[in-house]
């Protein structure tokens, strides 16, 4: 049965609401699981949606844990993972307490809904459990993610998923492959977790990246000045320590620098 009469059959309309544009192509659903999990893989899913990404984990050999808000796909996500062993937490994924996946390592694979894409990313992103990340997102998104220090994409979410490891754009995908049809394109990032810095420094690396892209067209100097409560000339050696000019901007730096600046705050 094709995705639209599915969503016909259990009368399901998609709202906007919950970002819902659901993916139905087999070939594509099963290249994007392949990009991210193998089989034998524990697998978390964030927006199961018509459950078409999940039942091709699953057909992978991924052991897959789905979270879902909308309670209204409860039928159509019985009928799609029928046959599987796809579990399925009909809730909030924003609110649970991620403690109660237990201690198992696992991969997070995902077509996200646009409207939390940035604040699910970094819900799991420093969760030591994490194994790998493979999300798809809006392309500018992507780009964003996987852009160059000194370009005008990158950014905090730049440099701060580039510091958790490898991070590239392992696919793209035209708005027309989904139904409803998204205002815009989309690409499956895939991350790699492999720390450059010592877990420890996170919190600090964090709130160093993100005084940096305070405020864009201040200098990094001006923004550790009023982020850190640090003289001028305190705030501008160190940026000089960094990076050799005082009147650098945070776009500039790129992660390892960033790490620098972190171990210097202290």
């Amino acid at each position: 049965m094709q995705l639209k009469e599915l969503l016909q059959k259990h009368a399901f309309t998609c709202t906007k609401r919950y970002g819902q544009n659901f993916l139905s192509d087999p070939q594509l659903l099963d290249a994007i699981a392949r990009d991210g999990a193998l089989k034998g893989d524990r697998v978390v899913e964030v927006g199961a949606g018509a459950g078409t990404l999940t039942r091709a984990l699953c057909a992978l050999g991924a052991h897959v844990t789905a979270f879902e808000i909308d309670e209204k796909l409860r039928p159509v996500l019985r009928e799609t993972l029928r046959g599987t062993d796809a579990n399925v937490i009909f809730a909030d994924a924003m609110q649970y307490d991620l403690s109660l996946l237990g201690d198992e390592p696992f991969r997070l694979v995902a077509n996200l809904p646009y409207y939390i894409t940035t604040p699910v990313i970094f819900k799991f992103l420093y969760d030591e459990r994490l194994l790998s990340l493979t999300v798809m997102v809006q392309k500018e998104v992507a780009e964003r993610i996987c852009a160059s220090a000194g370009t005008a994409a990158y950014g905090a979410l730049s440099a701060q998923m580039q510091a958790m490891g490898r991070v590239r754009i392992v696919r793209s995908v035209p708005r027309n492959m989904f139904y409803p049809a998204p205002e815009v394109d989309s690409a499956v990032v895939r991350l790699d977790i492999a720390p450059l810095l010592d877990r420890a420094l996170l919190p600090a690396y964090r709130k160093a990246v993100a005084a940096a892209f305070a405020m864009r067209r201040k200098t990094l100097a001006n923004n550790l000045k009023a982020a850190y409560a640090l003289p001028k000339e305190q705030a501008e050696q160190i940026v000089r320590t960094v990076c050799g000019d005082p009147a650098a901007r945070g776009e500039t730096l790129h992660v390892e620098q960033f790490i620098r600046l972190t171990e210097l705050l202290g």
